[in-house]
Parts: C-alpha cells; sequence; structure tokens
C-alpha cells in the first residue's frame, strides 16, 4: 500500500466533509484501513499540520 496515496485520499475525504471528526477506530473502519496504517498516516497528518487531534484523541481538519 502506498503511504503517499493513502494520505492524498485521506486529505481528500477532509477536503470535502470540513466538519468531518472521526477516532482513530471509526478513522480505520472510514478508510477501510488496518489500525496500524490508518495510524501511520495519521501521524503524519498531524506532523504536517493538516490534521489536529482534539483533548479525547478524535481527529479533525486543522483550519477549524
Amino acid at each position: 500500500m502506498d503511504v503517499d496515496q493513502v494520505a492524498e485520499r485521506i486529505r481528500a475525504e477532509f477536503d470535502e466533509m470540513p466538519e468531518l471528526v472521526l477516532t482513530p477506530a471509526q478513522a480505520s473502519r472510514f478508510f477501510g484501513l488496518d489500525r496500524e496504517t490508518t495510524q501511520s498516516v495519521m501521524d503524519r497528518l498531524v506532523g504536517d499540520d493538516y490534521l489536529r487531534r482534539t483533548p479525547d484523541g478524535a481527529l479533525v481538519k486543522a483550519t477549524r
């Protein structure tokens, strides 16, 4: 699985639905990925300041 392609797909979903809020488990199901891949890509997107974690651990688009 190409991590860059997965990251772009996830970015596209958050761009299309800017109010999207997902827990890591929900993100894994929503994107059809195993938890390890989901965590890796989400960590990358958080590190890129594209996503941020809410106080309860959910993921949202950082510009919100």
